[in-house]
């Protein structure tokens, strides 16, 4: 079998920045107890990892202990989690990636002149959630271009557009377009989608042409995983998805002659060599 491995797989910037610095941090040794205000990364088998290191997982900001400390995942947290922390005194690390750092810095600025936010994304995504926190009043969240067609637009108060950093670049376009026609070119449009992302996206859809079938290597709670599928799968190619070596053992692929190997911003390198070698095996 011929195995076609896409040569941007595997973390991104902001993931391996957030993993270094707690990395670092469990270095220097642990002078209060360590907790990551939800899952750093969306990956099971990292978080698994960090778990046998001592690192503890708080799902709400109530979970965190006062006088602990606690890394902020990649995904960011809403503005009033974080000053709810510093208030009860847990020294904070934050590990919000900087592209989503930036994004909540562009939307609130939006948000002070005035502006209503909608948002191209996730309703229930972390990061979502996080950004919206800058938002203010009014802001609108949708996953669909028909979500947003069948939202009221109000006449009288100037809208921007801005996306998830994990988006599919192409709808967003579409969306752009879309609304510069309701709206009579009136809207200020945030390039939000993180470059890596677009990358991964286009490498993705020339994957897609040479293979018969493509493995998508990552969390299935991963949001840019499961768009490198979507945006595979609209190309007409077979995709499986997975998360380990053990999903792919399940599942006969014997039959394509030409596998496309691709994975998520949060999927380790390890996992990914796991599964090449063995679909070279096959």
């Amino acid at each position: 079998m011929e195995v076609i491995r896409a040569r941007l797989a595997g973390f991104c910037m902001g993931v391996g920045l957030a993993l270094k610095k707690l990395d670092d941090l469990l270095l220097k040794g642990a002078s209060r107890p360590t907790y990551m205000l939800g899952p750093i990364i969306h990956n099971p088998q990292v978080l698994e990892d960090y778990a046998k290191r001592g690192v503890a997982l708080a799902k709400t900001v109530a979970e965190v202990p006062a006088g602990s400390r606690v890394v902020i995942r990649a995904h960011g947290i809403p503005a009033d989690e974080e000053r709810e922390l510093l208030e009860r005194g847990v020294e904070v690390v934050d590990a919000t990636c900087p592209k989503v750092k930036r994004a909540q810095l562009l939307i609130g600025e939006q948000a002070e002149a005035g502006r209503r936010l909608l948002l191209f994304g996730e309703d229930d995504h972390p990061e979502v959630r996080g950004l919206l926190s800058y938002a203010g009043p009014g802001a609108f969240v949708f996953e669909t271009p028909a979500e947003l067609a069948g939202h009221t637009l109000s006449p009288d108060r100037p809208y921007f557009l801005a996306a998830q950093t994990t988006q599919d670049r192409q709808g967003f376009e579409q969306i752009r377009a879309d609304l510069a026609l309701r709206l009579h070119n009136d809207l200020v449009v945030l390039q939000t989608i993180c470059d890596a992302t677009r990358l991964r996206q286009d490498e993705a859809i020339r994957l897609a042409a040479q293979a018969d079938c493509v493995v998508v290597a990552g969390g299935k709670a991963s949001g840019n995983t499961r768009r490198l599928s979507q945006v595979i799968e609209a190309q007409g190619t077979p995709t499986i998805l997975v998360e380990t070596v053990d999903d792919l053992c399940a599942i006969n692929v014997s039959k394509y002659g030409k596998m496309g190997l691709t994975a998520g911003a949060s999927t380790p390198k390890r996992t990914i060599d796991e599964i090449e070698v063995h679909l070279r095996a096959l």
